[in-house]
This record gives C-alpha cells, sequence and structure tokens, in this order.
C-alpha cells in the first residue's frame, strides 16, 4: 500500500490572538499536482509551513509520507523539496558552486537535466547569486528543487517574479516530472490559467479552512453562470436558491451557483416565460465567485 504523502486532520495555527487556520482536513493522494488557491492572507504560506514542520501547528496532525511533519527523518526530508515565496540563498557564491553544493546532498541528484534546465532558463553559472535578478533567483531556487527529483514537492508561489517565458518553462519542466515518475505536488499561485495547464486537483483555502477540494474537472462541471433573458420586468429581489451572485438588470440576469439542476432550469423558464443558457466558467472565475 503506497503511503500518503500528505494527510491533514483538524490543522489549527494561530499567531498569539490571531487564528490563521482553523479545523484543516486535507489527504493529497500519490501523484495529485494540487493547485492550493486562496486570497492574500488566507493562510496558504503558513499551511505550507506547517506541512513541511517549519511552523509547528496549534493544534491537530500534519502527516508527510508517513512521518509527522514536526518530526521528520533525514530519509524523508531527502524524498522533499520546498520553494519558499521569499528566495534566500547563500548570496556569496556562484551558481556553479551553489548547483555542486546542493547536489552532494542528493544521491539522485541529475547532473545532465539540471544543466539543461540552467541553459534552458539562461542561467548563467559564473554570476554570484547575491547579483541575480528576482526572476532569476526564483528560477535558481526551483532548479536547486527539483533537481534530485523530489518525490513531494512544495511550492509557494513559485512564479511569482517570473516573466511569461519563464513561466512556461516552469510549466514545461512540472510537466516533464509528472510524466517520468509522477511525483505529487502542492503549489500556491494566483495564476489560475497556469493550474489550468498542469493541476490534476484543486484545494480552496478560504478564512482558514479548506472550503472545498475537487478534482478539477470536478470542479470545472460544478459551478456554472445562468444567462436569462425574460419576455418580462425581473424583479431587483429576484433569487435563486444556492446561488452565489446575482445580477438583475431589466429583463436579464446573470446568476453564478453551484450544482445547477436541470429542475431548477425548467423552473426558470416556465416561472419567468425566459430563455435559460447555461455557461461554463473557467477557474478564475470559479475563484471569484468563491469569494464574493
Amino acid at each position: 500500500m503506497s503511503v500518503i504523502p500528505l494527510e491533514v486532520k483538524g490543522l489549527a495555527k494561530s499567531f498569539g490572538a490571531n487564528l490563521v487556520l482553523q479545523d484543516v482536513e486535507l489527504r493529497v493522494e500519490p501523484g495529485m499536482i494540487v493547485g492550493l488557491v486562496g486570497t492574500n492572507g488566507s493562510g496558504k504560506s503558513t499551511l505550507i509551513k506547517c506541512l513541511l514542520g517549519l511552523l509547528r501547528p496549534s493544534a491537530g496532525n500534519v502527516s508527510v509520507l508517513g512521518d509527522t511533519s514536526g518530526d521528520l527523518s533525514a530519509s524523508t526530508k531527502s524524498r522533499i523539496a520546498y520553494v519558499a515565496q521569499d528566495v534566500r540563498l547563500f548570496p556569496w557564491m556562484r551558481v556553479e558552486q551553489l548547483l555542486a553544493y546542493v547536489s552532494a546532498f542528493y544521491h539522485t541528484w541529475d547532473t545532465e537535466w539540471v544543466a539543461q534546465l540552467v541553459i534552458r532558463w539562461s542561467i548563467n553559472l559564473s554570476d554570484k547569486v547575491g547579483v541575480l535578478s528576482p526572476g532569476q533567483l526564483q528560477k535558481l531556487a526551483i532548479v536547486l528543487a527539483i533537481g534530485h527529483r523530489p518525490e513531494l514537492l512544495l511550492l509557494d508561489e513559485p512564479v511569482a517574479s517570473l516573466d511569461p517565458v519563464g513561466r512556461r518553462e516552469f510549466l514545461r519542466s512540472i510537466m516533464e516530472l509528472t510524466a517520468e515518475y509522477g511525483p505529487t505536488i502542492l503549489f500556491s499561485t494566483h495564476i489560475t490559467s497556469d493550474l489550468e495547464r498542469i493541476a490534476s486537483h484543486i484545494a480552496v483555502l478560504q478564512h482558514g479552512k479548506i472550503r472545498c477540494f475537487e478534482d478539477l474537472d470536478t470542479l470545472k462541471e460544478q459551478f456554472k453562470r445562468l444567462r436569462i433573458r425574460s419576455n418580462r420586468q425581473l424583479p431587483d429581489s429576484f433569487q435563486v436558491p444556492g446561488a452565489l451572485r446575482t445580477e438583475v438588470d431589466g429583463s436579464t440576469a446573470l446568476i453564478s451557483m453551484p450544482n445547477v439542476s436541470a429542475a431548477t432550469i425548467e423552473q426558470l423558464r416556465g416561472d419567468w416565460q425566459a430563455e435559460v443558457d447555461v455557461e461554463d466558467l473557467n477557474l478564475e472565475e470559479i475563484f471569484m465567485e468563491l469569494h464574493q
């Protein structure tokens, strides 16, 4: 039986009187690519640090590859990689020296593949780390993280400083890893279009809790927009039970809601003598609707 890469039960984390995470439940199965989304301050970075044992939970349990997050064995740590939102590396080293230094810790380090990534991302081996731009520094941090082909990869806003070309190369590298051996990946990002390209599952963190955790296709199928065009004026109080958001403009209305049933559509058509079109939402639109 495969070891569960990440399992969180009843996790809470507070800083003094500030409760950041509360009753978080999350189970990430092997091979999942989970996009963690939430507004600024929702607790994404705090959650990732609790998963890694960098922060000790105020309550609850966190298991990482079978170990308790606060007591990871050396063997387990060697199977994990992490890229922080705020990248801090040894500024006095040259890139080539830093790559050699980090590679010495991993018997699985893939020197040939790392060399390809350095060329692909135009990282100058002779540059000192301290003079790299934020984008170049983030690229280097990603290379250092994936160079040993980790079993579990945790990424906190990994492309925040990358230009579109850098983001594309990052996604390409992640897809190469996935195709080769299927690592488990959890990463937070505000760029939902990137998630739609590579994520298998989406976890939405809201008010310190996981509001929903679904595979991407199910999530996109679950939420729809109804475009209603009636033969008569719609009242300002017009509502549909379960709607996340309703906009009324004369005889037309836009309704965003989950779990749209055929019965609901037929009732709207009959009650309001209206045409009702059902439209798909992309991930960014779903995120916005959930945070209305």
